[in-house]
């Protein structure tokens, strides 16, 4: 694979149609960027809404985003914008966040799609409380950092297995590549486990894990296949864990609030996390804005492993689970 490979990732949007404006100085406007929205006004979901996949991409030193080939909207090549992040509220006085992206084409917007930290409901009020232009691209790269919960052993240099909130910057953690290294930084967030961010628990042997191991949506597992039973074409593959949730052992956990810690190394990095290999923080355009400003600045350079990746369509199977579970097994 090229070092100049385009990182994707999808996300699940609503486009401006599926909301508009029921009371307010709006009324019966879609959704739109920062400048067109009035603060009070109230917004309603449309009955046959859905959400579709946007899929983003970007070159490893770029920092645009495009909209991919394969996304299910937009048009391919477009940039997208991240305009601001909202904030809404239902009746009871819970509050959702979002973030409004905006395609656009040479100079001019051509649509808007909101990605909501949560789950929206037809026949439901969402009063826009807040407007925040500085934050999307930050809220967006604290949701695409791929990171570990309280609580998740580490296998260190040495054998012992280390419960990540314990780590500090400069121990050394086995890594599957390059042997012992050491932890440059160690970052925490704190978010709402709701909707698509809501981590998952792949449950004790689901994978040949040693206990449950809960991690951020978009983590990839890596998996040596024995045999290829995925038919990837290749024994070494990556997977994300949120195209494994079959609602048994592996599902997705909804409710309260998520500690996550990140772990970034010199390098980007497969380690070992409840005795199973998954991948360390990568800096990307995506993650840097989450990063302290010193981190952000660095690169985490190609690796061979950053093509071993799995379309979600080889894991469609009912039995994905099972079968790498079978596939990374010992004779």
């Amino acid at each position: 694979m090229s070092t100049n490979q385009p990182l994707t990732q999808t996300l699940l949007v609503h486009p401006a149609r599926d909301l508009s404006v029921s009371v307010g100085v709006a009324e019966g406007d879609m959704l739109s960027f920062a400048d067109e929205l009035v603060m009070d006004d109230v917004y309603r979901l449309a009955d046959n809404a859905e959400r579709c996949g946007l899929t983003i991409e970007i070159a490893p030193r770029g920092e645009s985003f495009v909209v991919a080939r394969e996304s299910d909207t937009g048009t391919p090549g477009n940039k997208l914008h991240f305009d601001c992040c909202v904030t809404l509220m239902v009746p009871d006085g819970k509050l959702i966040e979002a973030i409004i992206l905006v395609e656009v084409e040479e100079t001019a917007a051509v649509a808007v799609y909101l990605l909501p930290f949560g789950s929206l409901l037809p026949r439901t009020d969402y009063r826009l409380v807040g407007i925040d232009r500085q934050t999307a691209t930050t809220r967006f790269a604290e949701a695409s950092c791929v990171a570990f919960t309280r609580g998740t052993l580490i296998t260190m240099a040495s054998g012992e297995q280390k419960p990540i909130e314990a780590l500090e910057p400069g121990d050394l953690v086995l890594t599957r590549d390059d042997g012992p290294q050491a932890i440059r930084w160690i970052g925490r967030n704190t978010i709402r486990a709701v909707g698509a961010f809501a981590p998952v628990m792949i449950r004790k042997g689901a994978l040949n894990n040693e206990n449950d191991l809960v991690l951020s949506p978009d983590h990839r597992v890596f998996v040596y296949q024995r045999q290829d039973r995925l038919g990837a074409g290749r024994p070494e593959i990556l997977v994300k864990v949120r195209h494994l949730v079959n609602g048994s052992s592996v599902l997705q956990i909804e409710g309260g609030y998520t500690d996550y810690f990140l772990l970034l190394f010199d390098e980007h990095q497969i380690i070992y996390a409840e005795g199973i290999a998954t991948e360390s923080l990568l800096i990307d355009p995506r993650t840097r804005a989450a990063l302290p400003e010193g981190i952000g600045l660095l690169r985490n350079d190609y690796r061979p492993h950053h093509g071993y990746e799995v379309k979600e369509s080889l894991l469609s199977v009912p039995d994905a689970v099972d079968l790498l579970r079978r596939a990374s097994a010992a004779e």
